[in-house]
């Protein structure tokens, strides 16, 4: 099964002037019973943040939280002392294990885009960590390269307490791309930049695609395209 969920139907919300966001699945006062997560993934969120703005200290627990940072810097600081700054195309993990504060700001001068992604641990409690590390652009050119994994050792990724993994690629107009999928398992797919063709199913740029049950999934790039994708049980 592959479902499209176009960017312009998913719910959109705004705060305050600073944070404009669209949410993929159920989040803050935005329910839908029917959109509750997918496998493990709870939260994909596609977030723009004003300049000089962001989200105050708050807390998490027993969440797996990945940021991919679509354009600008977005800057960290947590509970444990971690200051950091990442920038457009790399990747921070913060595992909150059994409780952590953090804030996350723009303190640039333009905007910051990212997709914000949570995944359901399976391991609860634990010391929470946070690591951030960078993924040129070029190192995903034409193959899926992990950047969060439940086995960060052989997948050569970032840390998380998940049976999931977090992928990238980036294809040039007309490439195909497969990957081999576990029917049981559940892959949410979305383009951040470009059109594609999943399947034969077309998607357009920050759409979300839905997949299950799908044995090998082959992705054709119409245009040129980054792809960032969660495989969860």
């Amino acid at each position: 099964m592959i479902e499209l969920r176009p960017f312009g139907h998913l719910r959109h919300a705004t705060h305050g002037g600073w944070l404009d966001t669209r949410y993929h699945f159920s989040f803050s006062d935005y329910y839908d019973p029917d959109r509750m997560g997918w496998g493990r993934l709870r939260v994909w969120n596609d977030d723009w943040i004003g300049p000089h703005s962001g989200f105050p200290p708050h807390p998490h627990r027993n969440m797996e939280i990945i940021t991919f940072v679509r354009s600008g810097t977005l800057s960290h600081k947590d509970s444990m002392g971690n200051i950091g700054h990442t920038d457009a195309g790399n990747v921070q993990v913060m595992s909150a294990g059994n409780g952590i504060v953090h804030a996350e700001y723009n303190m640039q001068d333009d905007p910051e885009t990212n997709f914000q992604l949570w995944i359901e641990s399976d391991q609860p409690g634990g010391d929470p960590y946070w690591e951030l590390r960078q993924f040129p652009q070029e190192d995903r050119a034409g193959h899926w390269v992990s950047l969060a994994s439940g086995s960060p050792e052989k997948d050569n990724a970032l840390p998380i307490r998940a049976d999931a993994k977090v992928l990238a690629a980036t294809l040039k107009a007309g490439e195909r791309l497969t990957y081999r999928a576990d029917p049981a398992r559940h892959q949410y797919l979305v383009p951040n930049s470009g059109r594609i063709r999943i399947n034969n199913i077309g998607a357009e740029t920050r759409d979300g695609v839905a997949i299950t049950g799908e044995n090998m999934l082959t992705v054709e790039a119409l245009d040129h395209a980054e792809l960032v994708m969660v495989d969860s049980r």
